[in-house]
């Protein structure tokens, strides 16, 4: 799953996001999904989360 539609990211989700600064280069971080901080339902860029040790990014893939 890409990380595009909110209802596939659910709290306790393990997911790889993308942080702000490492957006021009790539990186990713991964990290568990402690709160959903994106309203829509999708976002072209990937659902922005917070993970449980509080950084902030967009998903970029979801890990079952």
């Amino acid at each position: 799953m890409n990380g595009k539609n909110r209802k596939d990211i659910v709290p306790g989700t393990v997911v790889d996001i993308v942080l702000k600064k490492d957006q021009k280069t790539g990186k990713l971080t991964r990290g568990t999904v402690k709160d959903i901080l994106t309203n829509s339902s999708t976002h072209p860029h990937g659902i922005k989360v917070r993970l449980t040790d509080g950084q902030i990014g967009r998903v970029q893939a979801i890990h079952n």
